[in-house]
């Protein structure tokens, strides 16, 4: 039997707790609890996380906390990713929720992002080589792999909520923004050259697992080409309100749907491919795999 341990991913979209059974090579989840802060379009505007959403933070993570313990978690593990490598007050942040909760933030880099993702995304991709490309609400994590390791690796501009503060996306979405937005897109992945010579595509992480469920809820985990076009096409021209009807997804989420499928489909038509494969996994599984071999220390 395997330890139960959780880690929470205080990412840029949401806070996600997972606790779960981790020994082995495999992760047998426990429990499962998100939290939508939507820090990466708050910081994209403003560059700083404001009092009242630092404050929400502190609640979230008291109560993932007292969630964790009464799973019978042995240890908990929060990391932050791009938004709070972006904030300009992150180390205030950190230290105030130290303070408040007992619990010790760990900031980790683009490359540790990409590292815990590939460790996670084995759990269920067979390919010997791939490229894994996670968006999230700050950044995309594009990462060229093996079984084994990381190969080359980039953090590029590119979270969802970074794409709507920066280019103004709203729902509806007029065509100029969208043709702006897809070219910032493309560009970007123009200047990471990680594309030129790439393997199948494996997407993790929030969004792609947004599209994934948006557009196939029968769980096939194939998603292609023309169906991102399907849903960029139909997003654009739909409210918030619409969206959520039409796709069966919450909210929030439905705010992730055409920023997320502009980004997986120019990194489809970058790469050549004519589809990608959505792993269930990802940072927060590879989190808890090293725990379990005693490689991180919470």
């Amino acid at each position: 039997m395997g330890r139960v341990l959780a880690t929470v991913d205080i990412g840029s979209n949401t806070a996600h707790l997972l606790v779960a059974e981790a020994d082995s090579g495999t992760v047998k989840k426990i429990l499962d609890e998100t939290n939508w802060l939507s820090l990466g379009e708050v910081v994209g505007r403003l560059r700083t996380i404001p009092d009242p959403l630092q404050e929400t933070l502190i609640r979230t993570l008291v109560e993932y906390k007292r969630f964790a313990q009464e799973q019978g978690a042995q240890s908990i593990y929060v990391f932050g990713t791009e938004a709070l490598r972006a904030a300009g007050n992150s180390s205030e942040v950190l230290n105030r929720v130290e303070r408040a909760t007992g619990i010790r933030v760990e900031l980790i880099s683009g490359r540790r992002e990409a590292e815990l993702g590939l460790r996670g995304t084995l759990l269920d991709s067979g390919a010997a080589s791939f490229v894994l490309v996670e968006v999230g609400g700050g950044s995309a994590q594009v990462a060229q792999c093996t079984r084994k390791r990381i190969k080359e690796e980039a953090s590029l501009p590119l979270g969802t909520g970074t794409l709507i503060a920066k280019m103004g996306l709203t729902s509806p979405c007029d065509y100029a923004h969208l043709k702006r937005t897809q070219r910032f897109v493309q560009e970007a992945l123009d200047q990471a050259d990680l594309l030129d010579e790439s393997g199948p595509i494996v997407a993790s992480g929030g969004v792609a697992r947004g599209l994934w469920r948006a557009l196939h809820p029968d769980g096939d985990r194939v998603l292609n080409l023309e169906e991102l076009n399907y849903l960029i096409w139909s997003t654009q021209r739909l409210s918030d309100e619409q969206i959520c009807s039409r796709f069966q997804v919450k909210p929030k989420r439905a705010l992730t749907l055409l920023p997320g499928a502009i980004v997986y489909r120019q990194v489809l038509e970058r790469a050549g491919q004519e589809e990608m494969t959505i792993s269930r996994f990802g940072v927060r599984e590879g989190a808890l795999l090293e725990m379990s071999e005693g490689r991180i220390k919470s």
